[in-house]
């Protein structure tokens, strides 16, 4: 029997986090038109439980979302965490142009796209980062 710790990765789904419900939408549609199983949440801190408790292929996060924990402290709280996903992290921002935005991605060392993004420039990111799809 396999259980979800020793699932094989490629099989694991890819936990999003958007609060803006048309790119929460457009991507878990890329995602899954290209083979990948997406969990979605909303908010930041809803996210930190569910990696408490579940077993993820990577993660995909907007920069700001609602509920005190942003897609950076995400990253944090993986990295001391769940080292296994640290360096599957992919940030997701339109507020490139903020200066604190672009120091904070810098520091956090995450692979980040700036909105709005090319279909495939997430699916080269999401391949770099987490390996391709079964």
């Amino acid at each position: 029997m396999t259980t979800p710790a020793t699932a094989q990765p490629q099989f694991l789904p890819v936990l999003l986090i958007e609060d803006e419900p048309s790119i929460m939408a457009l991507v878990s549609a890329t995602l899954e038109r290209h083979g990948y199983s997406v969990v979605c949440t909303e908010s930041g801190a809803e996210a930190l439980h569910m990696l408490e408790k579940g077993q993820y292929l990577g993660v995909v996060s907007d920069m700001r979302t609602p509920g005190g924990v942003d897609g950076a402290q995400v990253h944090l709280w993986i990295s001391a965490n769940r080292p296994d996903l640290a360096d599957k992290v992919i940030i997701i921002t339109g507020d490139y142009a903020n200066e604190e935005t672009v120091t904070t991605l810098r520091k956090i060392g995450a692979l980040y796209l700036e909105k709005p993004f090319r279909v495939q420039d997430l699916i080269s990111a999401v391949e770099k980062t987490m390996g391709k799809a079964r």
